[in-house]
């Protein structure tokens, strides 16, 4: 049996009719401060009260060493503008900041795990 690989795309791929979008942001540490330095700019711009005020909803947030911290938030579509001022406001000079587009795949995963087992027992 040959699977390919278009249709198991198409039959994984999440259908949803909602309209939220998530973004994963790393916010690197400037290292030539020390944490607590960084984390007060942080807090005087209020960025960790500019984000629990908004539309955004953490999914996650992890510190990683030597990185920064790592963190996923899923808003409505329409607030992207609110959430990228929230950065500006309140990041920007305590962390150099990257985004990424995110979706959830750990509802895909079981699927791509049978797929390839059956792949796998065709060979």
């Amino acid at each position: 049996m040959i699977v390919s690989l278009s249709k198991i795309s198409a039959q994984t791929t999440p259908s949803s009719t909602s309209d939220s979008v998530m973004v994963t942001v790393f916010l690197k540490h400037i290292q030539d401060s020390p944490v607590d330095s960084i984390q007060m700019r942080a807090m005087t711009q209020q960025f960790y009260e500019r984000i629990e005020e908004s539309h955004a909803r953490v999914v996650s947030w992890y510190v990683a060493m030597g990185v920064g911290q790592i963190l996923t938030l899923k808003f409505p579509a329409k607030d992207l503008r609110m959430v990228n001022n929230i950065f500006e406001k309140g990041a920007w000079g305590s962390f150099h900041t990257e985004f990424y587009p995110t979706y959830d795949f750990a509802p895909i995963w079981p699927q791509m795990l049978e797929k390839e087992k059956a792949l796998k027992k065709n060979k």
